[in-house]
């Protein structure tokens, strides 16, 4: 097998306001541990909120999801709306609070959100082509939102599970290791920091097992 191209979306950089900083480097060291390649995408749009992350102070700065998400990526990154599917055979999308703000507005809205407009054409064309999926912590959101009646978990997230279930999802409880696998929609999650008191170990181990499903389904 060819060297396989995972895309990485990423939503900032910080769990509170961005995309969460261990999930996130951990995605990408599974990627490249199993001899694979990424490329990191974010969508060139301003983040809905900024925090003071000692105080949990909301800040009156102004910060670009595209340019924090940087950081992370070591600067080599794209904006999302460059996103081929043709270029790649993986997506995947790390979680943190900040992404149910800056790639969809769950945070604000609920069941009743909206998706960004490049994240969403990312997900559904990736669908479309038959290539596998993954998402973790939060982000199967986006993946319950925009495919429907597809198997995910939001670890044991019972006011989020509800939501979804009443969406057409199904819905199961998982602790911090596992994986859900919806073979026919070719999506992979697992929960992350959904739980609290996880470690960051325990989410390695989950995250290396959601690359490997999804390498296994291409």
């Amino acid at each position: 097998m060819s060297k396989l191209r995972f895309a990485v979306i990423l939503a900032g950089c910080g769990n509170k306001d961005g995309a969460e900083i261990h999930e996130s480097v951990l995605t990408l060291l599974a990627i490249d541990q199993a001899g694979c390649s990424y490329q990191c995408f974010a969508p060139d749009v301003e983040q809905k909120r900024v925090l003071n992350f000692l105080t949990n102070e909301e800040l009156k700065e102004k910060r670009n999801v595209l340019i924090e998400s940087a950081r992370i990526a070591r600067s080599n990154i794209k904006p999302l709306s460059q996103y081929k599917v043709s270029d790649f055979d993986i997506l995947v999308l790390p979680g943190g609070s900040g992404v149910a703000y800056n790639l969809y507005t769950f945070a604000l809205e609920g069941s009743a959100m909206t998706v960004n407009k490049d994240v969403e054409q990312a997900v559904l064309s990736t669908h479309k082509a038959r290539k596998p999926i993954g998402a973790l912590c939060i982000a199967p959101v986006i993946i319950g939102k925009l495919i429907p009646g597809v198997e995910l978990t939001f670890g044991q997230d019972e006011k989020v599970n509800e939501i979804f279930r009443k969406m057409g999802a199904k819905v199961a409880n998982t602790q911090v290791v596992d994986i859900i696998v919806d073979q026919k929609n070719r999506i992979v999650t697992t929960p992350c920091y959904m739980l609290a008191d996880a470690r960051i170990s325990e989410l390695a181990v989950g995250i290396n097992k959601l690359v490997k499903a999804l390498m296994e389904m291409v």
